[in-house]
């Protein structure tokens, strides 16, 4: 496959930005109405109303969704990768801490920039590159290292689902820049996934005793409409949209503001403690993603 992509300019940042800062609030709002709806079938009720949205926008914008271009098969791979990569995450939250779970599941864009470069040539790292991999993800372990520590117990089965996690978040992404969906719309892309997992995750939910939707109180509606527009339709449109534009690798490393941006969230609207350790993580992750991004000085 031919490289079709660049490097990060000021718009993918930008961008970026902005959606690991919604992606790490979502973690804010899923605690909040936890008592509400389950962890499980909110992820799959988020996934259901924003298909609707994305058959309503798809309509609205003359994209096609159901011609045959070859990307059904991989549609459906990365479909099932996205909807489990949750289940793994809150079903691995009964056997380990989050903050175990948080440092497992940021291995992603480590295992991107490993697996990625096996399928698409372009996309391999330098090596000043993969040590801005490393460093950011020294600072996801220098945030969530106390808790880490101090998680104590028998957390083998949580540490291997979010590692689990992590693999299939990182294959998707490879499935999505190695395979036809590499040519296909954004639109098209999310499709598949939120399809998936729309039916999956509501499937689990069921399968694993969930009392699933408790009450519907005002704050729960308030939160699955954030989750639903802004994070699966909105959010997750711009960034397959992102995917298809530039480097996977280098987007992937971003994202390790996500966790950041969610222990921010945590303090200003959880009362949550603020460590000095944030930070020293903060300086790293930020040191990390300029490395990655420098631009190389074999051209000028």
């Amino acid at each position: 496959m031919t490289a079709d992509r660049k490097p990060l300019d000021a718009l993918a940042f930008g961008l970026m930005v902005v959606l690991c800062a919604m992606w790490g609030f979502q973690q804010v709002t899923i605690k909040w109405t936890a008592p509400d709806i389950s962890l499980v079938m909110q992820a799959g009720l988020r996934s259901m109303i924003a298909t609707a949205l994305l058959l309503v926008w798809a309509w609205l914008r003359g994209i096609p969704l159901f011609h045959r271009d070859g990307t059904f098969w991989p549609g459906l791979a990365a479909g099932a990768m996205f909807a489990f990569e949750f289940v793994f995450i809150y079903a691995g939250l009964a056997y380990t801490a989050a903050s175990r779970m948080v440092v497992f599941i940021y291995t992603t864009p480590c295992m991107t920039a490993l697996m990625l470069p096996l399928f698409v040539k372009s996309e391999g790292l330098s090596a000043r590159q993969w040590a801005g991999v490393l460093l950011a993800f020294g600072g996801i372990v220098a945030a969530f290292g106390e808790g880490f520590v101090a998680a104590g117990g028998a957390t083998l089965v949580g540490d291997l689902f979010g590692v689990l996690a992590a693999f299939l978040w990182a294959s998707t992404i490879v499935v999505i820049r190695a395979t036809k969906l590499a040519r296909t719309s954004a639109t098209k892309t999310l499709f598949y996934q939120l399809a998936v997992s729309a039916v999956v995750l509501v499937l689990v939910s069921v399968a694993m005793g969930e009392p699933g939707v408790v009450r519907v109180s005002p704050l729960a509606v308030a939160v699955m409409a954030y989750q639903s527009v802004l994070v699966a339709f909105a959010s997750y449109l711009v960034w397959f949209w992102l995917l298809a534009k530039y480097y996977a690798a280098r987007l992937s490393v971003l994202t390790f503001m996500t966790p950041l941006f969610g222990v921010a969230a945590g303090v200003v609207f959880l009362d949550e403690r603020l460590t000095p350790a944030f930070g020293v993580a903060a300086l790293l992750v930020a040191a990390g993603i300029v490395l990655v991004n420098l631009p190389s000085r074999a051209r000028r």
